[in-house]
Order: C-alpha cells, then structure tokens, then sequence
C-alpha cells in the first residue's frame, strides 16, 4: 500500500490545505514521524511531543510575556558564559536543527547529542541531520561521549570532555529531569525549553523557558543579537534579577486563568 507521505507525491504537505487551522502542528508531527522512520527520534519521544502539545494548547500556542522574560535571561546568561553548550537530542534535531545551527554559530557553543535512548546509529543520524543543516562538528558521538556526569545512571550521563563535561552552562530542551538535577548538582548552569512547569526538568533548571522550543530558538537568537552590544555588568544584573520560581508561578496562574476563560466561554 502506498504511504500518504510518498514524496512523489508531494508528502503530507500536499494533503493538508494552507487554511487548515492545525497545519503547523500537522506538519511539525510529520517531521517527527519522519525522523522516526528514519531512525534519529524514537517512539517515547513522539509521547513527548504529544504531551508538549497539551501544554501548548493552555498557553494559547504563543510565546507569552513570561517566556520573554526567561528568554531575555536566557540571552545574557549565554553571552556572559565561558564555555556554553548546546544539548540536542532527535526531537530537537528533528525540529530545530537550522536554528539551534545558527545559535551555536552566534554564541560560539559546540552542538553535543545526547541521549536517554543512546544507541550509535542514532547519535551518527543525529549528527547528519545538524551536519546537513550547517554544523561543521556535533560533539558527543560515538567514542566523544567518553566522559560521564557523576551520579546519573542513564545513558544521559556520557558527555563529551570538550562539551557539556566542561560547560559553565548546558541549553536544553525536552529534557528528563535527573540530568537537570544532576547538572545543576556540580555547579553547572541549565536553560531549559519546557512547555510543563510542573516537570523536573523546569523545577530544577536555573532558567526554565516555558514555551515551545520551535518559537523560542529564533526569538533567543534575536535576543542574542540585541544584547550582545551591551556591558557585562549589565548582562549580570539581567541574570541576577531573574527568579525562575516566580517565573514559573506566573506560567501556572496564567495557564489556570487561561483555562477558566475558557471553559466561561463554553
């Protein structure tokens, strides 16, 4: 039987018309079904995406105030760090990967694939996608994921010694929360993408971005961009003033009002 995503026949984006109100999202999991054919994303991380979508509906599927101010939080962090990393696993690849290219390119921050599902043939895949989409070296494949985060007993815990074992700060998203936790344990730094403020992973980072990842990359960049002009003394009292609790209560109140609206409108 013919697959409805032949690319002879113009894939999924030939089936589903330009004024459908769920085209985005309708495409986005297609990438995702994609690379899953292909090998780079597994199954668990289709779930993962699925769950993020629940999240986004409660947000409006927009980037709100809240995640403006982590973001701005996020830019001069990155700019003010030493050694920088960028943390890419197959969904982030699978959504992302020209964007999180141009990202490492403006801060100067090695791409590392790392994954909770690490097998080699995905790590290579992986390393393809970024490499096709502009990254002239991925750490942490194969025999570069040499080195190991202490007291994390996942496949998560092998890291790169030129990467994210050296980091000052770790960029993630779609994350488990024990390597959060774990990072942040030895002193490092973690941004994190995550459209659940209840998960571990936005508890325990230092700066939790509660949007989706495919709208905070580009508006990050843009950040990055504007920042970059202005004193370090002033990029340190961005950070310091920056309180993720709070941030993250104001996630959950504006997702509860969000929900009341809502359902008054019914």
């Amino acid at each position: 039987m013919d697959s409805p995503y032949d690319s002879e026949k113009g894939g999924i984006s030939s089936l589903v018309p330009e004024n459908h109100p769920r085209r985005e999202s309708l495409l986005l999991r297609e990438r995702l079904t994609e690379s899953m054919r292909e090998g780079s994303v597994v199954p668990q991380g289709l779930i993962a995406h699925g769950r993020g979508e629940c999240f986004d509906y409660l947000l409006g599927e927009r980037t709100n105030d809240f995640a403006m101010k982590s973001i701005n939080a996020s830019a001069a962090l990155l700019l003010i760090s030493s050694h920088p990393v960028i943390s890419v696993n197959g969904n982030m690849a699978a959504l992302t990967a020209r964007e999180l290219v141009k990202l490492s390119k403006e801060i100067k921050a090695p791409l590392e694939v790392n994954l909770f599902y690490r097998n080699h043939e995905r790590e290579v895949k992986i390393e393809r996608t970024l490499k096709e989409a502009g990254a002239e070296e991925v750490l942490g494949v194969g025999n570069d994921a040499s080195a190991t985060i202490p007291e994390l007993f996942s496949e998560r815990r092998r890291v790169s010694p030129r990467g994210i074992l050296v980091a000052d700060t770790v960029f993630l998203a779609m994350e488990d929360g024990d390597r959060t936790e774990a990072l942040t344990r030895i002193g490092k730094k973690v941004i994190a993408v995550d459209l659940n403020p209840l998960s571990r992973t936005s508890l325990k980072a230092s700066i939790t971005i509660v949007d989706n990842v495919i709208r905070v990359v580009p508006l990050l960049i843009k950040r990055i961009e504007e920042l970059k002009g202005k004193g370090k003394d002033e990029l340190v009292q961005i950070v310091n003033s920056f309180d993720n609790r709070k941030n993250l209560r104001e996630a959950l109140q504006f997702m509860s009002e969000r929900l009341n609206q809502l359902a008054l409108s019914l």
